[in-house]
């Protein structure tokens, strides 16, 4: 059963701040990247800060970041590389906004794509805002292999949980700030389906998901191994279990 969430509404007074966190490992391109997002932040209607986490990278590119010189951007991270979840999590705790984002450094997820997703939560009211492959306006192309993969993973995913989403895992999302406020302190999975968790969590809480058309433009900069494979299953079967069985997250924060 659905938990019952309040709104809690902004004064009219109060000029909307976007929190976009960036979570990197390794990203050689990271201070080119950023300047690109900054370029498209700057056409929003609002104000902004980027949070960049450096999940433990084997490579400088944290005093990449570091170089450049605006005071909206944040650079934080630690030394171990402890996954995406756990990044965008140690990143929230730096975040100001009354709406929080996410996306990928690498910028497969073209960063002028933030402004529809702030302009849909924004014009219709709703609680967060997902990218998806699957709509029939996004523009993907993608090998065979990892469409079946991905479409057995999501199916999965909806038989388990009763998600009505289409794709958990896309890396562009957005949040009214109270949905990480009430998610994250309840969330334990630090890499694979950490994205899952924190849907699965907004929507036992009545938080409404709506979806919206992507450009995704693929690098394949990574490969799924059989072995991501087996941990992204172990990680859905924890969440299940946590959710039906022990009742974990109806455990106050």
């Amino acid at each position: 059963m659905k938990e019952k969430r309040i709104k809690r509404t902004k004064n009219e007074s109060e000029k909307d701040l976007i929190s976009v966190i960036i979570p990197m490992y390794n990203e050689e391109n990271i201070r080119k990247n950023i300047i690109e997002v900054i370029k498209h932040l700057n056409e929003l209607p609002c104000d902004y800060e980027i949070i960049i986490v450096d999940d433990g990278s084997k490579i400088n590119c944290i005093e990449e970041a570091k170089k450049i010189k605006n005071d909206k951007i944040k650079v934080e991270g630690y030394s171990r590389n402890k996954g995406k979840g756990n990044a965008l999590k140690y990143g929230f705790r730096f975040c100001k906004g009354n709406y929080i984002a996410f996306m990928d450094a690498d910028l497969e997820l073209p960063p002028h794509q933030i402004k529809d997703f702030y302009e849909k939560i924004t014009d219709e009211k709703i609680d967060s805002v997902i990218g998806s492959k699957r709509l029939a306006k996004s523009q993907v192309h993608y090998p065979l292999m990892r469409r079946i993969m991905s479409f057995v993973f999501q199916m999965i995913t909806t038989i388990l949980f009763g998600l009505k989403v289409r794709d958990t895992q896309v890396g562009m999302k957005m949040f009214r700030r109270e949905v990480l406020d009430y998610a994250f302190p309840k969330m334990l999975v630090k890499k694979y389906a950490f994205d899952v968790e924190l849907l699965v969590l907004a929507n036992k809480a009545g938080y409404e998901i709506r979806e919206i058309p992507i450009r995704l433009d693929y690098r394949f900069s990574s490969t799924i191994r059989k072995r991501d494979i087996i941990n992204m299953l172990i990680d859905l079967a924890a969440i299940f279990y946590r959710l039906k069985i022990i009742r974990y997250y109806d455990k106050k924060n």
